[in-house]
């Protein structure tokens, strides 16, 4: 069985004091690659050294996280897209990118700009686009039907909506990303899985967040990963290694990951 992890924050500080054995662990347990998602400028050379340690396990992605966007957005972007630029070879995404309205919205109106600006860089750079949508969902989607390109490609990391939403997604050629949310109780994650086409989603945990049940509301790690892999496949009514390589699979394509 070999899992691919489309969503993981590997170079976080949780991390530092085990990393290498929870990396051994992960693969003992059939989680062979991780795309790591950028948040902003602290995290590029850490997680550029990580993909320097394991070339073909650890794959970067490069954006400005929608909770780090702050009023001199423009300049992060700068700084961020001159990395980009240089290092465009070792980039398999732009995330993570995005809206969060849950906590603070006093730069709304930047973290959408912020949005639209990195959006053109995945355009550009024929990159895939990892969306944060924390009670935003809905805003997300209504821009990039204004966007309206069907060279757009991404997923919905975390994906939290209801199915109508959903639906919206696939049609505009986006995947939704499954995480541990989907082993909460009455989280209804799980009926609209059931749903949805299995060519359609993504597993991640977002490591270190959202950890899966059991170990809800302590650190996720990227072992967990195969508990969130048994719980769609039982919903999906399907093998464990059924599932593993058809979204693994689909990992590899979005993502052009090698074989």
């Amino acid at each position: 069985m070999k899992l691919t992890d489309t969503h993981i924050h590997l170079y976080a500080e949780e991390y530092d004091s085990d990393r290498m054995a929870l990396l051994d662990d992960a693969k003992n347990k059939g989680v062979s690659r991780f795309l790591i998602p950028n948040i902003d400028a602290g995290s590029v050379e850490p997680m550029f050294d990580l993909h320097a340690q394991f070339p073909d396990a650890c794959f970067p992605m490069m954006g400005l996280h929608p909770c780090y966007v702050t009023a001199e957005f423009d300049q992060q972007l700068e700084a961020l897209r001159k990395i980009l630029i240089e290092r465009k070879k070792s980039v398999f995404g732009i995330g993570e990118i995005g809206l969060d309205f849950y906590w603070d919205l006093t730069f709304k109106k930047q973290q959408e700009l912020a949005f639209q600006e990195q959006v053109k860089w995945a355009l550009e750079f024929d990159l895939p686009i990892a969306i944060h949508s924390r009670n935003s969902t809905a805003e997300i989607i209504a821009i990039l039907h204004e966007i309206n390109n069907p060279a757009l490609k991404g997923v919905f990391h975390c994906f939290s909506g209801d199915i109508n939403q959903a639906d919206q997604i696939i049609n505009m050629g986006f995947m939704l990303g499954i995480g541990g949310v989907v082993t909460f109780k009455n989280s209804g994650l799980d009926k609209i899985v059931e749903e949805l086409p299995l060519e359609t989603l993504l597993l991640e945990t977002d490591g270190p967040y959202l950890a899966p049940t059991p170990f809800r509301g302590k650190r996720n790690e990227p072992a967990y990963l195969q508990l969130i892999a048994a719980k769609v496949a039982e919903i999906k009514k399907i093998a464990v290694d059924e599932l593993a390589e058809v979204t693994s699979e689909n990992a590899r394509r979005l993502f052009k990951l090698p074989n």
